[in-house]
């Protein structure tokens, strides 16, 4: 049986979504591991219904019984003021459920962001997902200097979890080393994911 890694994430302008993209592409390099790409729908300012049932394209939405049947989790948002966006953190608001029964404790869990600029808060954008993974009981795992992308970067990229700096308009695509290390975390977290399993 495959060992299998839920990649959630919120994109507005598609740069998350390259980057869980390249983190799926890292957990399915690690031997019998499965990504599982999925996203949540965008938030209402008026609480009417705010998407349909399936999005019309990419990733399907995030289902509850996603987390419970998952191995491991990695987690992307871009940032809104240096926090995750309102869409994710929807999502997560909602899993007191999963919180009480432990669904997710002693699974390992990593987390990136995408940024316009270089320091628009790819840090604590990486902290605020984590403080719900550990209310959650998740072993969180990191980018280890060991990574040569962590010390060459000069754009995304950081011990917390993989980054990206954008642009103003969305135009930088990923360059290498931000996708190196988006596989990078893919990969540490399914290896850590498949070594619990056993």
């Amino acid at each position: 049986m495959s060992t299998r890694i839920l990649v959630l994430y919120y994109s507005r302008h598609g740069a998350t979504a390259n980057m869980a993209k390249h983190a799926a592409r890292g957990v399915e390099a690690v031997t019998d591991c499965e990504a599982w790409l999925r996203t949540v729908p965008e938030v209402s300012p008026d609480f009417d219904a705010s998407a349909e049932d399936v999005p019309p394209t990419g990733a399907p939405f995030v289902e509850r019984a996603d987390l419970a049947d998952c191995d491991g989790l990695l987690l992307g948002s871009p940032t809104r003021f240096g926090n995750m966006a309102a869409p994710l953190k929807y999502f997560l608001d909602a899993t007191s459920g999963d919180w009480l029964s432990g669904t997710l404790a002693g699974k390992p869990a990593g987390v990136f962001t995408s940024t316009s600029s270089l320091h628009g808060g790819q840090e604590t954008t990486l902290l605020s997902m984590m403080l719900p993974l550990l209310h959650h009981g998740m072993l969180l795992c990191g980018l280890p200097y060991q990574e040569p992308g962590l010390i060459k970067t000069t754009a995304g990229g950081t011990p917390y979890g993989a980054s990206h700096v954008a642009g103003p308009q969305g135009e930088r695509a990923l360059d290498d080393i931000e996708i190196e290390l988006c596989r990078a975390q893919g990969k540490r977290v399914a290896d850590i994911a498949r070594r619990l399993a056993r």
